[in-house]
């Protein structure tokens, strides 16, 4: 049996209290990790809500370029699901890729699955948990590997900057939509 690596913590710059980010840097440097949680200003069915949003994406979500929606439905549990492409750009960077998106209401939680693209495995996970009246806490979770190595090198180079740009703009997004308003539970 092959024991289990540790997994060190860097503050990604959001609040200390709410907000870690880790990276396995025992592990091969083209699957990379990432998870963080964060307390914010809102419900966790308006949190919910406006990452469901995908549509929205390209208005607020930085390099987002654009997001078609391929395909609206729901799986054999009754959840609703989105087949979705997204293309990401960063400055010589330019990658398309599709994903399975599966909003699980019940559980608070949006399930995202790879379907194709630059990727040899993408795995995105987001929950929310109702903390105190008008708050909640994000989880947000991405492992993944591309199939090329040296864009694994370059993406991995500036990874950082980007989830932490990415992150911040779900907040801000979502002290735009809901200002001046009681949060819904």
């Amino acid at each position: 049996m092959i024991p289990k690596k540790s997994v060190p913590y860097f503050d990604t710059g959001w609040a200390s209290v709410f907000g870690k980010y880790h990276a396995q840097k025992d592990c091969d440097p083209a699957m990379p990790q990432f998870s963080t949680k964060r307390r914010v200003r809102h419900s966790a069915a308006d949190m919910f809500a406006l990452v469901a949003d995908v549509e929205r994406y390209p208005e607020f979500v930085p390099f987002c370029r654009s997001l078609k929606l391929r395909k609206r439905g729901q799986d054999e549990r009754g959840r609703d699901t989105i087949v979705c492409e997204m293309t990401v750009v960063y400055k010589i960077i330019h990658e398309t890729f599709t994903t399975r998106v599966t909003l699980d209401k019940a559980e608070q939680q949006i399930l995202v699955d790879y379907l194709s693209g630059p990727f040899n495995q993408l795995d995105n996970r987001w929950r929310f948990r109702d903390a105190g009246e008008s708050a909640c806490d994000v989880e947000f979770y991405l492992h993944y590997e591309f199939r090329s190595r040296a864009l694994a090198m370059v993406m991995g180079a500036m990874f950082e900057m980007v989830f932490r740009r990415f992150a911040d703009a779900f907040e801000r997004r979502a002290d735009q939509v809901y200002a001046g308003r009681k949060a819904e539970t």
